[in-house]
Formats: C-alpha cells, sequence, structure tokens
C-alpha cells in the first residue's frame, strides 16, 4: 500500500495538457446516484461508474469528498444508480448538483424504492440497485463505493450517454 504523501509533486503544464487529453478520453457514462435514509433523500449526477466484477456483479462509483449523499449511503448501506437519456433536461438539471430533500423531488420525478431501499429514476433508461460493499477512501479529491447489483433493469427505449471530456482534470 502506497504511503500518504504531504506533498504531491509538481506536474510541468506540458504534461498536464497531455495527461489531460488522455485522461478525457476514458468514455463516461451519465448516471443519476440517489441514497434515501429516514425519509431524507438525495441524488447527484455522477459519470465515474465502472463494472469491477462478473461474479459476483458489482459496480464502482467515484464521488467526490464531501458530498451530501455520501452519509445516506452510509446510513443506508446503499445507493441507486439510474442512467440517464442525455437529452431529458428535467433531470440533468435537478441533479446536476449536490442536494439533500425531504421530498420535492418526489414530486417532480417518478422515483421508485427498489428491493434496498435505494429510490431509482423511474424515467432512467437503466438502472442498478446496489448494496454497499466498501467504501475505499483514496489519497486524493474522491472516494470509491463499490456495490453489488441487487436488482436492475431497463426502463426506456431512449439514447444512453457516453461521451469524452475536454479536459481529463475536470467533469
Amino acid at each position: 500500500m502506497a504511503e500518504k504523501r504531504d506533498s504531491e509533486p509538481v506536474i510541468d503544464p506540458k504534461v498536464r495538457r497531455a495527461w489531460s487529453q488522455i485522461l478525457g478520453r476514458i468514455p463516461q457514462g451519465l448516471f443519476v446516484m440517489t441514497a434515501s435514509y429516514e425519509g431524507r433523500m438525495c441524488g447527484i449526477m455522477v459519470s465515474f461508474v465502472q463494472q469491477v466484477s462478473f461474479e459476483p456483479p458489482y459496480v464502482l462509483v467515484s464521488l467526490r469528498k464531501g458530498m451530501q449523499i455520501v452519509p445516506l449511503i452510509h446510513e443506508s448501506h446503499a445507493f441507486g444508480l439510474s442512467q440517464i437519456d442525455p437529452h431529458d433536461r428535467l433531470i440533468v438539471k435537478k441533479f446536476s448538483h449536490d442536494q439533500v430533500t425531504d421530498g420535492d423531488l418526489l414530486q417532480a420525478i417518478d422515483l421508485k424504492q427498489r428491493v434496498t431501499g435505494a429510490p431509482v429514476l423511474m424515467r432512467a433508461q437503466t438502472y442498478m440497485d446496489c448494496q454497499l460493499i466498501r467504501h475505499i477512501d483514496i489519497d486524493g479529491d474522491h472516494d470509491l463505493y463499490v456495490g453489488q447489483i441487487r436488482e436492475a433493469g431497463i426502463v426506456g427505449e431512449g439514447e444512453v450517454a457516453i461521451h469524452l471530456r475536454d479536459d481529463g482534470f475536470g467533469y
């Protein structure tokens, strides 16, 4: 295991630009990650999602540290992932910011709690209902959340977003 470093090396600006282009070419999706616990619900747009195991079926989500959804994931031991249509402006607008709500999103968006209790968007293209298996606090600006898929489904027939970023050091 690598030791935690107090300071990171300074990266030459030319090297950083090259790395940014390379990292930006890693394909990403567009998902809404949701969690709920004792009447509180939170949803946030995420793009760092990857399958990491066939048996059992695990997915990994990389989530920026300090997001409001984090306590709900830890308390409920579950999260939902809803793969959205990139043209669904309402969903993109509603979930582009980190927010905890006590039900106002429920009035505007059709959500359904699944097996783990995590809500998923019923207007999504696909969903995965995941039990939290592991939280990994890495030495960086994101943490990793590994979930075992307990239920999944195809809901819509629209497009799913697969995009590349211009800047691999930003969303």
